[in-house]
């Protein structure tokens, strides 16, 4: 604790038996009334704000990712933050929370991965302008290509509805995983995609350290979570009915689709790409901020 900082995790009856072997006799409740009351303290629990790291282009990114966002909105052009979701295991595996039963809920009573049924890779599209997601559920591992599938599967099952004819798109990832700025596979995987749909698609990455700054963490991933709450994902097709059954008061809408492929680790981008990479990345923090265009 930082000094001059008052605290204690003891529990208060055990407070008070060593305040009695000190020659005080005080209860339980008449503690927590001195802690709260005199002492001026609360029971608080750890806040997970400290980064592991910073990034000098961390102020000069947020700034250049407002930026960005504000021209996309003017221009009526979409705007997609992307991540994977944590992988779950399939399986009688309990997740936090309870459900209503006149039975009891029966789990393993350890995560081993070994005793499931695979494990599913909710990777997440979601669109901050119309409040629309997209989760593409996937097996195997957790790769450029799975993310670049993602995207391509968002914008025929959504995206080209409302955005038919738009000049660009604004990809917001995160700057590791398989959506990685150094990620190579990943961006010659959306080389062929802005050619194949014939938009040029840039992508902004958020500053390291920052992936809890990524729209869809907040606005996707936590009802996401919320769904699985006291369920069992015993298959990749019930987490997907889950999913598809999202909604919140503001109008989030989810659909859920199975990917038809397991996708490998260990894939690698071409040797031509990498020899001649057609990205056109921005003069100033051109490794976070990059546009691929479309080949004439």
């Amino acid at each position: 604790m930082s000094v001059g900082t008052i605290w204690t995790a003891l529990p208060l009856r055990r407070l008070a038996e060593r305040l009695l072997g000190r020659g005080f006799k005080v209860s339980a409740s008449t503690l927590d009334v001195i802690l709260r009351e005199s002492l001026r303290l609360g029971r608080r629990k750890a806040r997970k704000q400290m980064p592991l790291g910073h990034s000098k282009d961390r102020q000069p990114q947020f700034e250049k990712l407002a930026k960005l966002r504000a021209e996309y909105i003017a221009k009526g052009w979409p705007i997609i933050s992307i991540d994977t979701k944590k992988k779950e295991l399939l399986g009688r595996y309990a997740h936090d929370g309870r459900a209503w039963t006149d039975g009891q809920l029966q789990a393993f009573d350890h995560d081993f991965g070994s005793y499931s049924e695979g494990k599913a890779i909710p990777y997440g599209v979601y669109d901050t302008v119309r409040n629309e997601a997209f989760v593409y559920l996937a097996t195997g591992s957790d790769t450029g290509e799975l993310a670049v599938d993602a995207i391509r599967r968002w914008w025929y099952r959504l995206g080209r509805q409302s955005y038919d004819g738009v000049g660009g798109m604004l990809v917001l990832a995160d700057c590791g995983g398989s959506n990685g700025y150094r990620v190579t596979l990943f961006r010659e995987r959306l080389t062929w995609l802005a050619n194949r749909l014939q938009i040029p698609i840039r992508v902004a990455h958020l500053p390291p350290y920052c992936s809890k700054y990524n729209p869809i963490d907040h606005w996707l991933f936590c009802h996401l979570s919320r769904a699985l709450r006291g369920r069992f994902c015993e298959s990749i097709e019930w987490m997907q009915l889950l999913f598809s059954e999202v909604t919140t008061t503001t109008g989030l809408s989810v659909v859920a689709e199975l990917a038809r492929k397991v996708y490998q680790s260990g894939c690698k981008a071409s040797i031509v790409f990498r020899q001649c990479e057609a990205t056109i990345r921005d003069e100033i923090l051109g490794k976070y901020n990059y546009v691929f265009p479309v080949s004439k």
